[in-house]
């Protein structure tokens, strides 16, 4: 057994990780107790990696070589390495000549290392000579970029995860920090519970697992964030709450603001963001009187047309209380993928060049053609994603490179980025998975590493840079990113430079010492910037993680920047940023009355290539819906489970209703998770759906380009699909990817498909069960399809042999199939099903299957059309914890024989079943059952 320490590749918590191996296999997966970010500890994603890189995973998903499509529709073949890179030169090379450097575009992502991004970079601003080099961090960290330097002068979050120790009140806003940055929740919850005082706010239009937290909660309507900051500062400067020696000395622009924020009173306010004014009051007070206040922020504040506006908007409460630059005070965004501050630290943006330089200011762009040793950086912007991928299906970009990120699920507007990538004259996709809808767009495909094979840093939220180390060597023809990029690079310069002396000086053979030097280069560009990073080194960091800047010199990195009041600007002073609030870019009306917000799910990460491999992390939402309050369900006489048409001016999907009180009236949710691969259909002209972001809008913040994923005007309307099928069976090993692929193509036969795997739940650390997976296909239609389409479902299904029971009634369009398996001499176990045209019987078949409790009593009823269970089936009920398997009956069964407090019943609870006591990303949804059962006493 070997053990190597890393770093988590999910949020950007940054948590530290030992993995286990042993010869090519990773075995197991735990948190490193030493490393500053989570101390030992992971979440359900965390520490579930390991089974995501098992050896039969990495077969039935993983991109293992270079394959090469000839042309659309046809399967891609293998083809070698060196065939691959002189393809892609020489149509990469072709495009430029003929059309312009700027005819090519590079999409990266958040979750490559630091090495990574700095090669692409370079390849495209140094060698190409274009500025379409973008990022899908742009997706989620660019409001928070251009918020900090519109307000503070630089793009550096200026606080520490140890801050939430000496917080008096935490301001969440915008962030459901309990499923998005669990590690860092799990820090929030120990500080409550040790200084019970500490107030907390919460803002949110969903009242979402964070506000178990919350001693206040803010429901504000979608999008009035800046109405609500202005008005708390209104309230603040009416009540004497802010500091004016502090304003004198360290700001400059109050007075515009002091005049913008009047008309924004109390009263307005409440209007405009759906709140009570005593509560505003509350807000005010906690946040500006405060010995010390910490803002904790995301997505909900950046994915908006107005999200530079909102970021801003927020830091001036923090400057016009003085409530930075000490312990526990600050305005800190928290950064949604593993490494998109790396990204940004290594200028990895169309807009951004080397260590926080602008492409904009001729100073810097000299600076780093002079690093790089070339004559210029071209000065003309570079195209950002939602603009690229326009440009793509406008035929003005040729050829695009997409690593590491799936934007055929992940970006808004999937029609225009789907035409994007078929006008596209060739389409590279460098990629670890096989799997992601992307994949069915490339021309040429390039297998990457991933986690546990990759080498290299990353920079998690707090400014601390983490190692990343291999475990395992790279398996099949994998390569790491970066080594892709610069040997894809040296071919383009013998084209672009020949005879040049290489732009790529680094040694692709050995995988540690080309990354350390493409570390070191990156180390020298940042010497004199606010990140100064030339004290650190790759045995620094082999010692410990460290936060920048660190300079030459210095020993340790700086946990909190402007102690000192001064600010990266010309004058040393932070600027007050006087934004006026504006509306959403799509606000509700008569046509589309309900306002549709994205999120993320507890145990799932982005595009699920990774995530979706386990049918144990589908336990907590196995399936895709759109969540609604229930009084909206009842106007419209929606039940659960109904299927309804989620409509908005781009696009239509199909998808199951869900009550939830967490929703606002005239307000729904989806989660940003499901795409194309786990959720589609087919309209009535033969048009494909393809997940939630075929409705969400493409409209962006004009100054940070980030578009509005959180919100876009949709109406909700029952869809009339009759006749349905459900098909579940357990696969065998190799079977998985096969089984899938079929289905997926199927759901394009429906108007409304779902495919998802599915699992047995083994608890996590139980070695004497075992864990077994498979997948659920659901769909529905105006009528029965023709019978060899249902033939085809039962293929894949594994339900087409000789030991499958089967009914049919092709009069009424319904049909059975089961198949069950010997377990022992007088038992047996449902293997696999299909219920198709009457799907009543679910419940218990699917129980009698995923519980794998003997079937063989059940006899004919297992084939009856309407048949009700025999024999009372065990009670389950939602899955809460993932780590041990517990429901929701068994949790209310357990709280029902207890005595005490409330924190008293949540000791009792976790001892007795376990549940929150490995990962703890089920604590806060068990302190709400505990509420619900027990609501006098507040849960700490």
């Amino acid at each position: 057994m070997k053990e190597t320490k890393s770093t988590c590749p999910y949020c950007g918590v940054g948590c530290g990780v030992i993995i286990e191996s042993q010869g090519d296999q990773i075995t197991g997966v735990r948190g490193d107790p030493d490393h500053p970010a989570n101390f030992g500890r992971l979440c359900t994603k965390g520490s579930t990696l390991h089974l995501t890189a098992t050896a039969e995973v990495t077969r039935q998903t993983r991109l293992l070589h270079p394959l090469l499509r000839d042309q659309a529709g046809m399967a891609p073949y293998r083809i070698s390495w060196d065939s691959a890179l002189g393809i892609a030169t020489d149509r990469f090379a072709r495009t430029i000549a003929e059309h312009g450097p700027d005819a090519v575009g590079f999409y990266i992502s958040g979750q490559l290392l630091t090495e990574d991004y700095y090669v692409f970079n370079k390849l495209a601003k140094g060698l190409i000579g274009t500025n379409n080099v973008d990022t899908n961090s742009r997706l989620c960290m660019s409001s928070a970029v251009a918020g900090y330097k519109m307000t503070l002068g630089a793009d550096a979050p200026p606080n520490c995860y140890d801050d939430v120790n000496h917080a008096d009140c935490i301001f969440i806003v915008g962030s459901n920090t309990a499923w998005a940055h669990p590690i860092l929740f799990r820090r929030i919850e120990d500080a409550k519970r040790a200084r019970p005082d500490m107030k907390i706010i919460f803002c949110d239009p969903r009242r979402t697992d964070t506000a178990e937290i919350a001693d206040l909660y803010l429901p504000l309507q979608p999008g009035t964030d800046v109405m609500l900051f202005h008005g708390l500062l209104h309230i603040m400067l009416w009540e004497g709450w802010v500091k004016p020696d502090y304003i004198t000395a360290h700001t400059n622009g109050f007075d515009a603001l002091k005049a913008r924020v009047r008309e924004c009173t109390p009263e307005l306010v409440a209007q405009t963001c759906g709140l009570k004014r005593e509560d505003l009051f509350t807000a005010a007070k906690w946040f500006a009187t405060s010995a010390s206040t910490l803002s904790l922020y995301c997505q909900g504040l950046n994915q908006s047309s107005s999200g530079t506006a909102k970021n801003a908007a927020l830091i001036n409460l923090h400057l016009a209380t003085a409530q930075i630059g000490k312990p526990g005070a600050g305005p800190f965004s928290l950064t949604g993928q593993p490494n998109a501050m790396g990204g940004r630290e290594v200028g990895g943006l169309a807009n951004l060049l080397s260590a926080h330089r602008d492409l904009a200011n001729p100073a810097h762009r000299a600076e780093v053609a002079a690093l790089w040793g070339v004559p210029s950086v071209p000065e003309k912007p570079g195209k950002t994603a939602v603009e690229m991928f326009q440009a793509a299906a406008d035929g003005e970009i040729k050829a695009l490179w997409i690593a590491c990120t799936n934007p055929a699920q992940s970006m808004p507007d999937q029609s225009t980025v789907r035409r994007a990538l078929e006008r596209a004259e060739f389409v590279v996709v460098q990629e670890a998975f096989l799997t992601t809808a992307t994949c069915d767009y490339a021309d040429l495909l390039l297998p990457a590493t991933t986690w546990g094979e990759k080498t290299g840093t990353v920079t998690n939220s707090e400014r601390r840079i983490s190692r990343v180390r291999p475990a395992v060597a790279a398996p099949g023809g994998t390569r790491h990113d970066w080594v892709i990029a610069v040997e894809f690079a040296r071919g383009l310069e013998a084209r672009l430079r020949p005879g040049a002396p290489t732009l790529f000086p680094y040694d692709t053979a050995d995988a540690t010492a080309g990354a350390e030097a493409v570390w070191n280069e990156h180390r020298e560009s940042t010497r004199g910037r606010d990140l100064d990073i030339t004290g650190l080194s790759y045995p620094v960091l082999e010692q410990a993680p460290q936060q920048w800047p660190l300079p030459a010199g210095a020993s340790t990195g700086k946990a909190r920047l402007y102690e000192d009041g001064v600010f990266p600007t010309a004058d040393g002073k932070a600027r007050f940023a006087d934004v006026a609030y504006q509306p959403l870019a799509e606000p509700r009306e008569s046509r589309y009355p309900f306002s549709l917000t994205t999120g993320r799910l507890r145990d799932h990460w982005h595009g699920m290539s990774r995530t979706g491999t386990l049918g144990r992390l589908f336990g907590h939402v196995p399936e895709p819906t759109v969540q609604m309050h229930p009084q909206d369900m009842d106007r419209r006489k929606l039940a659960e489970g109904d299927l309804v048409h989620v409509t908005s001016k781009r696009g239509s999907i199909v998808l199951p209703v869900q009550a939830s009180d967490e929703i606002g009236l005239s307000q729904a949710f989806i989660a940003m998770h499901w795409g194309g691969e786990y959720l589609s259909g087919c309209s009535s002209t033969g048009a494909r759906l393809a997940g939630v972001n075929a409705i969400t809008t493409s409209a962006y913040c004009p100054t940070s380009k980030q578009p509005e994923l959180k919100h876009a005007a949709v109406k909700i309307l029952k869809a009339e699909l009759p006749w349905t099928v459900l098909g579940i069976a357990w696969l065998p090993a190799g079977e998985f990817l096969r089984s899938q692929e079929e289905l997926r193509r199927m759901m394009a036969v429906f108007p409304y498909a779902s495919c998802v795997p599915f699992s047995n739940n083994v608890p996590l650390q139980d070695a004497t069960k075992q864990e077994r997976s498979g997948i659920l296909f659901r769909a529905a239609s105006h009528e029965a399809p023709p019978e060899e389409i249902l033939q085809r479902l039962e293929n894949a299904l594994g339900l087409a042999g000789s030991d499958t029971l089967r009914y049919a009634d092709k009069r009424r369009g319904q049909r059975r199939s089961m198949r069950l398996v010997r377990a022992g001499e007088k038992e047996a176990r449902l293997d696999a099903f299909l219920l198709a045209g009457d799907t009543s019987a679910e419940a218990w078949i699917k129980a009698l299957l995923q519980d794998q409790l003997p079937a063989q009593a059940y006899g004919r009823q297992l084939l009856a059309p309407g048949a009700k269970a025999p024999v009372a089936l065990p009670a389950r009920g939602k899955q809460v914890c993932s780590c041990f398997n517990v429901g929701a009956y068994a949790i209310e069964k357990q709280l029902s024989t207890s005595e005490g407090t409330e924190d008293q019943r949540l000791a009792s609870l976790q001892s007795s079943l376990k549940c929150g006591t490995n990962c703890g990303s089920c604590v806060p949804e068990l302190k709400r059952l505990v509420r619900a059962m027990f609501p006098l006493q507040k849960v700490a």
